[in-house]
């Protein structure tokens, strides 16, 4: 296995790719079969041949891609600039099936596997490993990411939502020769190839684990039988001032999504907003749907507890998982509310990853929602910084 990753920098996009080809020639050895690219345009309508410049140049290679207000490449964030990031991988013994879904093509909840078989190209025997690139406005992509676990509960699934366009048709969804600006695009790995995910959700735990006693659809009624502003208020006197002042404006609800967790730990909870709540009436709405018996704990985010979320979680992964084997690559999905937005500084979540994890070539692009799993399932997600490292099952 080969990767390699380029950055470009600059407003002429057919210059920009010719300039990252040029640099992956230099950089492999081999002629890749997966190219992801993310482009960082004023006008969407300038992408439309981007792709095919690459089909010109790796004419039997799979092009995977969209439109990002800001993108990675090389292990460098390129924000509020124009640019192109495209990363190569030159992948033995591995098969590419890529896939466009429609907004309209869903199978319906119910449907058997072999649908979600048929709709991304892929059998469950094959233990494919997806990528999948979506637009905002239409993909319906909890929908499609709860029918790939269904159908694929040994997969890996990593991904995000384009960004930079302000309403419907102005992102761009790259396959092939192809560009769409709706539904999802995606490619499914078979083979030799496995995607670790890391999830940086951003957020720090106050307080103690609970237990949902009472809830009605994403409504929180009771947690460990007490009603929810008793909690937070009970909560609130605990905290430094610096936390009761987060508390006021950054407080999320996590969930441990995993019924069979009874010790979670950071990573194990699931961090959905708190849109709002009675205090008369003691209920909280929350961002998901609630189920009785659920662990929950109550969160904070801020710049601080960001970096500090980020930087446990690149070390556990760092310290459990076995060692990378060269020729691996990395794949990054952060949110447009990270970056020099959140930390005031560039290159935050690329430095710490190359710092703790190792110099990967990694590319990526700031999103609209960013895929990865947590707790055995896959989910949308927001404020995340979510990370995959793709490497070979075995180097034999």
């Amino acid at each position: 296995m080969e990767w390699a990753s380029t950055l470009s920098v600059t407003g002429n996009y057919q210059e920009g790719v010719m300039e990252c080809l040029s640099e992956i020639n230099s950089m492999m050895d081999n002629t890749p079969n997966l190219v992801v690219v993310f482009a960082s345009p004023k006008n969407v309508n300038l992408l439309s041949d981007l792709n095919k410049m690459i089909d010109d140049r790796y004419s039997d290679c799979t092009i995977l891609g969209c439109s990002g207000l800001g993108i990675i490449g090389n292990g460098q964030e390129l924000e509020q600039k124009e640019g192109i990031a495209m990363s190569a991988g030159a992948l033995p013994d591995v098969t590419v099936t890529p896939f466009h879904i429609s907004s309209n093509n869903l199978p319906d909840g119910d449907a058997p596997p072999e649908e979600w078989e048929s709709l991304v190209g892929a059998t469950r025997e094959s233990n494919p490993e997806f990528i999948l690139l979506g637009d905002p406005f239409s993909s319906q992509c909890e929908n499609l990411l709860m029918g790939l676990d269904y159908a694929f509960p040994e997969s890996m699934i990593i991904g995000g939502l384009s960004s930079g366009g302000q309403q419907p048709g102005l992102n761009a969804l790259l396959l092939d020769s192809d560009t769409f600006t709706e539904g999802i695009v995606g490619v499914a790995l078979s083979g030799n190839i496995k995607i670790d995910t890391i999830v940086a959700q951003g957020c720090k735990p106050i307080g103690e684990p609970m237990r949902i006693t009472r809830c009605n659809q994403n409504l929180l009624e009771s947690i460990d039988d007490k009603p929810p502003f008793e909690v937070l208020r009970n909560l609130f006197s605990e905290l430094s001032g610096s936390d009761q002042r987060l508390f006021n404006h950054s407080l999320f609800l996590g969930i441990v999504m995993d019924p069979f967790d009874e010790t979670p730990e950071m990573g194990d909870f699931l961090i959905r907003n708190i849109l709002g709540g009675d205090e008369a009436s003691n209920r909280l709405m929350v961002g998901s749907y609630l189920k009785e018996g659920q662990i929950v704990q109550f969160h904070l985010r801020d710049s601080m507890t960001s970096s500090e979320n980020l930087e446990q979680m690149l070390n556990t992964y760092s310290t459990e998982s076995p060692d990378i084997p060269k020729g691996s690559g990395g794949l990054l999905f952060s949110c447009l509310g990270r970056g020099q937005y959140l930390y005031g500084e560039p290159n935050h979540d690329t430095n710490m990853f190359s710092e703790t994890i190792g110099r990967l070539p990694l590319t990526g692009f700031f999103c609209n929602g960013e895929i990865g799993p947590v707790g055995g399932s896959t989910f949308l997600h927001g404020y995340t910084s979510s990370f995959g490292i793709i490497r070979p099952k075995s180097t034999s």
